[in-house]
């Protein structure tokens, strides 16, 4: 949620934008601290809200070159493969990451089917599939590790149930199952066990999504249909399934 709006998750990459702007532009974006021929010499901020903000900046310089130059969703899809993956503009694109988790996963199922990753993905040969996803580098961030990890946590892991309410102000590990559930289904949200305002923001647009009370707290009601909701790796390989129709 971003000022109270639900987008996607992103990440700005400066040198990426540096590359796709005229001198004059890329003039004004490097002394502003927006761009810069070397990777990771443009900081992304820790918060959401400010990676937007940086983003914003950007595309007061270039909006289609500051949108190619970000990676979008829960699948972190670079902008600039838009027209690889057959969208017909970045506008296209970004319309598509706006669009939820389902178009997120969209995003995502394209590039995996366009990569050629479905074997390895099906396989859970999670180092060939970091390798085609995030590329040669990928040990380094562990890419391969933390897929295996939350495969394993995905598929051992039970719904929660709670023994009480949840609402503002409570902790605990039940907190920290509804925040994981709402994360899977597309929500930008820390997991820390602690239900803050983020969490009932978050929670609130769920339930008025799926139609119920809209008052931030997680009841029997609420549980019941976050379960029955798919989340995103249930949703990416129903999507996966039917685009190879195995």
């Amino acid at each position: 949620m971003i000022s109270g709006t639900p987008q996607p998750l992103i990440r700005f990459e400066g040198h990426y934008f540096d590359r796709r702007l005229s001198a004059s532009e890329r003039e004004a974006a490097r002394r502003q601290g927006l761009s810069s021929a070397t990777a990771g010499t443009i900081r992304n901020p820790s918060s959401q809200e400010a990676r937007w903000a940086l983003v914003n900046r950007a595309a007061s310089i270039n909006r289609a070159a500051a949108h190619e130059a970000t990676s979008w969703g829960l699948g972190q899809v670079m902008g600039a493969h838009w027209s690889w993956l057959g969208y017909s503009s970045i506008d296209a694109f970004v319309a598509e990451a706006r669009a939820g988790a389902d178009g997120q996963l969209r995003l995502m199922t394209r590039y995996i089917i366009k990569a050629g990753l479905v074997e390895a993905l099906r396989k859970h040969d999670w180092p060939s599939f970091a390798r085609g996803y995030n590329g040669p580098a990928y040990r380094q961030n562990d890419y391969d590790r933390k897929l295996a990890r939350a495969y394993r946590q995905f598929t051992s892991q039970q719904a929660p149930t709670a023994t009480a309410l949840l609402k503002l102000g409570a902790r605990g590990t039940q907190v920290r199952a509804l925040q994981s559930q709402l994360v899977e289904r597309g929500y930008v949200l820390g997991v820390d066990g602690i239900f803050g305002p983020q969490t009932e923001a978050c929670l609130k647009h769920f339930q008025k999504v799926a139609g119920l009370a809209v008052d931030g707290i997680a009841g029997p009601a609420t549980l019941k249909a976050l379960a029955a909701t798919p989340s995103w790796l249930e949703w990416l390989k129903d999507i996966l399934l039917r685009a190879i129709r195995i």
